[in-house]
């Protein structure tokens, strides 16, 4: 690993610990650059590449040598820096922030009135069930523990369910599950709507996150975008 700002490149190294817990993928194989992570993904998701301080020259050797559609670059820079290093083979995904919150010792929160909570761990990963009382799928989530880190994942909240409060239950009851599991920190890669409800809940923003897919019509003869 070269010689980077530590607090960027230790945050980013705690998120893909947990990342590949949540997700099980294989274990992060360290690069010059940053990590590959191997995925194999029911979505298509083959790999990534994940470069905690893109510099350009890293980024075109990586993609120049990238023939696997569904392999994504997870580069922690602003998107209108590193588009203009890629092809129009390499499709640009919306932005991410990596984010961080201490564990403190706040209790678990309660759900609204005619939802309930179903929490467990199991294989490493804490996941979060809300339901209505009719026992419909209302919201979820998931963390990945990798000692004393949880990286929350696949927040999600029914269309019909949301405006409730309801990620924040998940959030919040996430949170407690992993502080009891023995996590200190949570550390986190949310969309600009993550990004707004995690920070409204204490998490700090430490950098913007560009996220690149190989396209895969880019090396099959087909038409680019």
């Amino acid at each position: 690993m070269r010689n980077q700002d530590p607090d960027t490149t230790e945050l980013v190294r705690r998120w893909i610990s947990g990342w590949v817990v949540s997700r099980g993928a294989a274990e992060p194989a360290p690069a010059p650059w940053g990590w590959s992570i191997d995925v194999g993904a029911p979505t298509g998701e083959v790999a990534r590449r994940v470069l905690p301080h893109p510099a350009e020259d890293d980024v075109r050797e990586i993609a120049g040598a990238t023939t696997a559609p569904g392999t994504w670059l997870k580069l922690f820079a602003e998107d209108d820096t590193v588009r203009p290093w890629l092809g129009p083979e390499w499709r640009l995904d919306v932005p991410g922030f990596l984010m961080s919150l201490p564990l403190g010792g706040a209790g678990r929160p309660a759900p609204p009135a005619g939802y309930t909570v179903t929490t467990w761990i199991r294989g490493g990963v804490v996941r979060t069930l809300v339901r209505t009382s009719a026992g419909h799928l209302a919201a979820r989530g998931q963390a990945g523990l990798a000692g004393p880190v949880a990286v929350p994942d696949q927040i999600v909240t029914s269309p019909d369910h949301r405006r409730r409060g309801l990620g924040s239950v998940v959030m919040g009851t996430l949170q407690h599950a992993a502080r009891e599991a023995g996590a200190e920190q949570a550390v986190l890669v949310g969309t600009t709507d993550g990004r707004a409800l995690y920070s409204a809940l204490g998490w700090t923003v430490h950098s913007p996150m560009a996220s690149l897919v190989l396209e895969p019509e880019a090396r099959d003869g087909g038409a680019q975008r």
